[in-house]
């Protein structure tokens, strides 16, 4: 059965408490009033989701099509601005205080329940393989021409992967896992409320993105993690192909199919998470700021 947005949310945030919820915990959650967590309590009880203030076995099976089934990583890149570092280490296998950067987004992975993950791999990518020590359910994709083609032609090759599922870049530093989240009631993406920014960002009304740029006022500046329901992956696995095919295919970089050239197709959330949740280390002056290590 479909749920409503309200009846995701009270279900999603009883599921995942450790302990019975009262009403009042599930409205500071939710962020709904009392009388509609009551009205909601009321729905899902009646439709046998919950019981005694538990999520019953059926309402379980309810959530399983908003459930987070695998994680697809874009790393093939060479992470120029990063020299001199990447020139004998792929980006997301950096170290940064002991901690490879790509194992913060990976342990996220795990600890939601994600256990299918593949990584499209190019520069360097034997090095990937290490991760196998740790994470032995990882699946790779080489991407032979990531030296030639933008982060669209490592989409390309995971095209038919994308439903249900996250997408990542790889070169993210994670510091709040729980911004990886099990369950999600639509395709979204992850972006940081700015009254300014120079970076890539959203224009975003009603919560739905409806303008991707780079620069902007009252925005949100984007966060290179996203996710796709079955309905959106699915047209994504044409569209990916499609754009890549297309007059300049080769340089866009794979959101824009969704946000840009094929947005028409897809209506996607925007996600709110905080500065301190993630980082992206762009330059190597930028990871010797933030590991002191790195400053010989």
């Amino acid at each position: 059965m479909a749920l409503s947005r309200k009846q995701f949310d009270v279900l999603v945030a009883m599921k995942e408490a450790e302990t019975a919820l009262s009403q009042r915990e599930l409205e500071k959650l939710t962020g709904f009033s009392l009388g509609t967590i009551n009205k909601v309590i009321k729905e899902l009880t009646e439709d046998g989701l919950i019981e005694n203030g538990a999520v019953t076995d059926k309402g379980t099976e309810s959530l399983e099509p908003y459930r987070a089934k695998r994680a697809v990583f874009i790393a093939a890149g060479f992470g120029s601005r990063m020299v001199p570092i990447t020139l004998n280490t792929p980006k997301p296998l950096v170290r940064v205080h002991g901690k490879r950067i790509i194992d913060t987004l990976l342990d996220a992975c795990v600890e939601a329940g994600i256990d299918e993950i593949y990584i499209v791999r190019g520069y360097l990518a034997e090095q990937f393989d290490q991760l196998l020590y740790k994470y032995p359910n990882i699946r790779f994709l080489d991407n032979p021409v990531y030296n030639e083609a933008n982060n669209i032609s490592s989409a390309v090759l995971a095209r038919h992967l994308l439903s249900n599922s996250y997408v990542f870049e790889a070169d993210l530093l994670l510091s709040n896992p729980k911004i990886i989240t099990k369950y999600h009631y639509s395709s979204d993406f992850l972006a940081i409320p700015k009254e300014r920014t120079d970076d890539w960002c959203f224009v975003v009304k009603d919560g739905i993105i409806k303008e991707e740029k780079v620069g902007g006022e009252d925005c949100w500046q984007m966060v290179g993690i996203s996710y796709w329901n079955d309905e959106d992956g699915k047209s994504l696995e044409e569209d990916v192909v499609a754009v890549f095919n297309g007059p300049g295919g080769k340089e866009r970089y794979w959101e824009q199919v969704p946000l840009v050239y094929k947005k028409e197709n897809y209506k996607v959330a925007v996600r709110e998470c905080r500065e301190e949740d993630i980082v992206e280390i762009d330059t190597f002056r930028e990871l010797k700021e933030i590991d002191k290590a790195y400053d010989v």
